[in-house]
């Protein structure tokens, strides 16, 4: 079963924020609360942290991207995955 990461509700007036970058990429094991990803708005950068352990299985948002409060980022998959290429 997968568990999505969620974009964090970002203050009372802030309703989108910038992807700037993933610490991990699909494949790498994650532990519950590890900072996953960071976004920016433009009164903060702060991190995403993982809502589950497992494996990060997927990235829905890229870097540069704009998503909203509750957009899903990725996903994680319980447990450790095999292998997984990373696509280059």
């Amino acid at each position: 079963m997968a568990t999505e990461i969620k974009v964090p509700s970002l203050g009372e007036s802030i309703t989108e924020a910038t992807v700037s970058k993933w610490l991990k990429r699909p494949g790498e094991p994650v532990a519950a609360d590890e900072p996953v990803a960071e976004l920016e708005t433009d009164k903060v950068t702060l991190e995403v942290n993982a809502p589950a352990a497992g494996t990060l299985t997927e990235i829905l948002a890229e870097e540069g991207a704009n998503v909203p409060v509750g957009a899903v980022l990725g996903r994680i998959a319980e447990g450790l995955a095999t292998a997984i290429p990373i696509p280059k």
